[in-house]
């Protein structure tokens, strides 16, 4: 696979030339098949494991503070093994979806920078996965107890299996897009826009933001739960300084 991509990754540096617009429209036409593609693959062997997915995975939040489930309609489980083989065979496909997005890019950069594309992809699918594992490990199970226990015991807290799944996968897509945070840096160092010396001035700004954006994604409202919410954004963004010096680094060779 590796091989394949590098070969492929090769013949794109030895074009020469700029392409024109309809080329532009025909390269994102095959990328976006090919991501489709991935999708559809990834959502067929997420199907096979639909069971193993939603019982030992996507339940088991629920399960270990003991929030009861229910179905409220008729195909709610039909329509919800269709949403959760989707949703999980486009998480599965995340790593061909960062190559056909910057093989998509790559034209645009110098040939010298090409060669990293596939450090590149396996960086970015490295910090989504990292988000997700730190969505269903840290942010999920404070969810869930805060509203499995929240309100009086007068009114028994039971959840509707298609809200729980939506929330939960909601979490852990929104997650896994946050920590995309460095890679975002390096993309936009490498557009100009950003500098590691921006990055700094404005350090203190961006952790009062981060400290807001914590508070609202908090379930709890001590300031320790806050406290820890902030923490991994605040490293996020001290990995996404570094990355950007890299990026600037590279540019001036």
């Amino acid at each position: 696979m590796a091989e394949e991509i590098n070969k492929e990754l090769k013949e794109d540096t030895e074009q020469e030339g700029e392409m024109t617009f309809l080329e532009h429209l025909e390269e994102l036409r095959w990328r976006l098949i090919y991501a489709i593609i991935g999708i559809a693959v990834g959502a067929i062997i997420c199907g096979i494991f639909i069971e193993y997915i939603i019982d030992f995975i996507l339940l088991l939040p629920a399960k270990k503070v003991g929030a009861s489930l229910q179905n409220l309609k008729p195909f709610g489980q039909v329509f919800l093994y269709f949403e959760v083989a989707i949703i999980c065979g486009i998480i599965v496909s995340i790593p061909n979806l960062f190559l056909q997005l910057w093989k998509f890019i790559a034209p645009a950069l110098r040939k010298n920078e090409r060669r990293y594309i596939l450090a590149i992809v396996v960086f970015s699918s490295l910090c989504f996965i990292t988000g997700l594992m730190f969505a269903y490990f840290i942010m999920l199970p404070t969810v869930m107890d805060f509203a499995a226990g929240f309100g009086t015991k007068t009114i028994k807290n039971e959840f509707s299996i298609d809200e729980y799944v939506s929330i939960v996968l909601s979490i852990m897509l929104a997650a896994g897009l946050i920590f995309e945070l460095p890679m975002i840096s390096f993309f936009l160092s490498k557009l100009g826009i950003l500098t590691p010396k921006i990055m700094r001035k404005y350090r203190r700004h961006s952790i009062i933001v981060i400290m807001i954006l914590a508070a609202f994604l908090s379930p709890g409202t001590d300031p320790i739960s806050q406290v820890l919410m902030a923490i991994p954004l605040v490293i996020l963004y001290e990995i996404s300084i570094l990355v950007s010096k890299f990026s600037m680094k590279k540019e001036n060779e």
